[in-house]
């Protein structure tokens, strides 16, 4: 079996939140939408199932981590790239030769606190991290098992 990778997967909460994904069937949501080839390709690469996901609020106050999420499918067609009705349609996108993927996620642990943007900027440990990046504004990241832990640990989950 192959190592547990880690991906940080951000969502404004107007949209779609970790509230929401809790309140879903099973807490288990399609992550659909997605429309950058880098995190295309991380879907289709990189992930697998039982990667953790931190589940992070962007276009928010505070900018925060909320919670983790554990990846339940692998990647697969994303339907709404053919639908005209949809806020993610992509008229160029052929059902053929697919540009648009998708996968599940399941939330997992809130956390007792977020943990901020500024904080992780501000934590020794965590400065590389993609989300502290200037300009960096891929919705899907990946994140070092060592993130993961400090990010997990500054939440309040062990």
């Amino acid at each position: 079996m192959a190592e547990r990778r880690y991906w940080l997967f951000k969502s404004e909460p107007s949209a779609f939140s970790y509230t929401d994904l809790q309140g879903e069937p099973d807490q288990t949501a399609e992550w659909d939408g997605v429309r950058n080839y880098q995190a295309r390709n991380f879907m289709r690469d990189d992930m697998q199932l039982g990667d953790g996901v931190l589940f992070y609020h962007s276009n928010a106050k505070p900018l925060a981590v909320i919670g983790t999420a554990t990846i339940v499918s692998g990647a697969y067609l994303d339907p709404t790239a053919f639908d005209p009705s949809e806020k993610y349609y992509d008229a160029k996108s052929n059902p053929d030769s697919p540009a648009w993927l998708m996968i599940d996620i399941k939330a997992d642990k809130e956390f007792t606190r977020p943990v901020t943007l500024a904080e992780i900027k501000d934590n020794p440990r965590l400065k590389d991290m993609y989300v502290a990046r200037r300009g960096m504004r891929l919705s899907i990241q990946p994140v070092t098992k060592e993130e993961w832990d400090e990010v997990l640990s500054l939440g309040g989950i062990d």
